[in-house]
């Protein structure tokens, strides 16, 4: 079995690779990812496919064609079923502005699928950046 820093690393490298099959891999079906504030995604995603397919594949629908976000994982702390994991993203958004942020997660892995998420970021840079029209 796949121990549960092992498993996050795995997730994200394959989010930065766009691996979507060991995307879909990495979740549990009933996983849940809360994304903070009051951005049209912030909500917590019930279920891999919501995950997936709404929640991350909405947000590469904010990326111009070219400018999809190159994502690099900085940092990771795991104890036990618990994982703490930094990334960073950068792109173009597809209202040509640039996106440079830092992420966090804090993980919850059971039987080396995760099945939670709770995900901070500057939120008001996500919409200044990705959400803004002008």
């Amino acid at each position: 079995m796949t121990d549960s820093r092992t498993a996050v690393v795995r997730y994200v490298t394959a989010v930065a690779e766009g691996d979507l099959d060991a995307v879909v891999a990495a979740f549990a079906p009933d996983a849940t990812w809360e994304y903070p504030g009051d951005l049209p995604i912030s909500r917590t995603w019930q279920g891999r496919d919501a995950i997936v397919d709404d929640f991350l594949g909405g947000v590469g629908s904010l990326f111009a064609p070219d400018g999809a976000p190159v994502v690099a994982l900085t940092s990771v702390i795991a104890e036990g079923d618990q994982v703490v994991a930094e990334w960073t993203a950068k792109g173009t958004g597809a209202n040509g502005r640039t996106y440079d942020n830092v992420c966090l997660g804090i993980f919850t892995v059971r039987d080396g699928l995760i099945i939670s998420v709770r995900e901070y970021t500057d939120t008001q840079y996500v919409e200044r950046s990705l959400f803004a029209t002008e």
